[in-house]
């Protein structure tokens, strides 16, 4: 067993706002940290395709530090899989501060895995917190209603993330470019200690006592399906969403105070969104909500690449964040619905290694921007909607494990 002295599930349920303090820490430097990474690689003169290339090393960091924490987890417990996935973006952050080093801050930025997109969802997740859930809520529902309300508050909080962004043009024309950059770095760092503060206080379930290497072939073979459809989903997000604000400086010249703008009312509406989906859990089909709205966001993605506007591609953007925020919490339970107890920390960590190894797409986006700025989101958005329409149907038949 995890743990000696299993906590009671009304102290678990207590236990629950300490991890929503943890997402609401976590989710507003994280964002910063992922918004401003390709913008302060641009002003320390990088390229467009070098970039990209730190992004996709940035994804095949974090898959060996999922696959590695998500087996830790089973054996060990969910509650430190998910501090020490805190430590390295604090420590990441807190080196590209004290470094005016270009390879120093690259370094800084792999192991801080700062990068993929800056979606609202994006601070919510880490090693482990999906398995926690799932470990501590037996039923669907309730693990929708949770992961629900954790994505509302990770995607409110991502709201100062973007204001964070957005300061920096004000501190620039004081301190400059660099530095403004730095200095919020460090806060950003200051608030992903918090995080791992806030989870000391989180408790979690007795585990079953893990009888596989890796896990059971039921579980395994149920992985693998789930794997499938969201690899067409990582790639196209690989190659859309992780240059998004330096894509949107260079077709629109938005400032700083722009981007900052629009991934807050993006924020805004993903938060919406998924309160909404945790509110109406019960009796509705999870599948059928994760494959339609998966489509709908690739479909807003490829609207995205034909707007003339910055305000267009905006308000796109936010109505894709919305419809993101409801799909989320369904398309977590779905995850861990054919999954067997004493795996669901290798399972989850094996499904984000999937969609991370399959996002160093990333490393094209650059090459794909130089040769022309709509087509990222063309081929980003047709991947996400062929996820969703194989979504419904590789996956149906699989009944909700209680």
């Amino acid at each position: 067993m995890i743990t000696k002295h299993a906590p009671d599930a009304e102290s678990i349920d207590k236990s629950f706002k300490f991890l929503i303090y943890s997402r609401a820490f976590r989710s507003v430097g994280i964002i910063y940290m992922t918004l401003a990474m390709p913008l302060y690689l641009a002003v320390l003169g990088v390229s467009l395709l070098d970039i990209g290339f730190v992004v996709a090393g940035v994804m095949l960091f974090m898959v060996v530090e999922t696959l590695l924490l998500g087996s830790f987890g089973d054996r060990y417990g969910y509650r430190r899989a998910l501090r020490m996935a805190e430590i390295l973006p604090a420590a990441g952050a807190f080196l590209i501060f004290y470094s005016t080093n270009i390879y120093v801050i690259i370094a800084a930025i792999v192991i801080a895995g700062i990068g993929g997109t800056a979606g609202g969802m994006r601070g919510g997740f880490s090693p482990g917190m999906t398995a926690l859930v799932a470990i501590n809520h037996p039923e669907e529902h309730v693990r929708v209603r949770k992961y629900g309300l954790l994505n509302a508050v990770g995607a409110g909080a991502s709201i100062f993330g973007a204001l964070l962004i957005s300061l920096h043009g004000y501190l620039s024309t004081y301190i400059g470019a660099l530095d403004a950059f730095r200095y919020i770095f460090l806060l950003a760092g200051i608030l992903m200690l918090a995080s791992f503060v806030s989870l000391m206080f989180l408790k979690e379930a007795e585990h079953p006592r893990k009888t596989t290497k890796m896990m059971k072939r039921s579980s395994l073979k149920y992985i693998s399906k789930i794997i499938m459809v969201n690899s067409f989903a990582g790639i196209g997000i690989g190659i859309a969403l992780p240059l998004l604000p330096l894509w949107l400086e260079l077709m629109y010249h938005a400032s700083t105070l722009d981007i900052g703008i629009i991934f807050g009312a993006s924020y805004i509406l993903t938060s919406l969104g998924s309160y909404l989906s945790s509110r109406i859990s019960y009796g509705h089909d999870a599948l059928n909500i994760s494959s339609i709205t998966r489509i709908l966001n690739g479909v807003l993605l490829m609207a995205m690449a034909l707007s003339p506007f910055i305000l267009i591609a905006g308000i796109i953007y936010s109505l894709r964040s919305f419809n993101a925020g409801f799909g989320s919490p369904n398309r977590s339970a779905i995850t861990m619905r054919g999954i067997d107890r004493e795996d669901f920390g290798t399972a989850s960590s094996i499904q984000g290694v999937s969609t991370r190894a399959s996002q160093l797409s990333s490393a094209v986006s650059g090459y794909l921007m130089d040769i022309s700025l709509p087509i990222p989101m063309e081929i980003g958005g047709a991947f996400q909607l062929a996820s969703g329409v194989l979504y419904k149907y590789v996956l149906k038949g699989t009944k909700p494990s209680e």
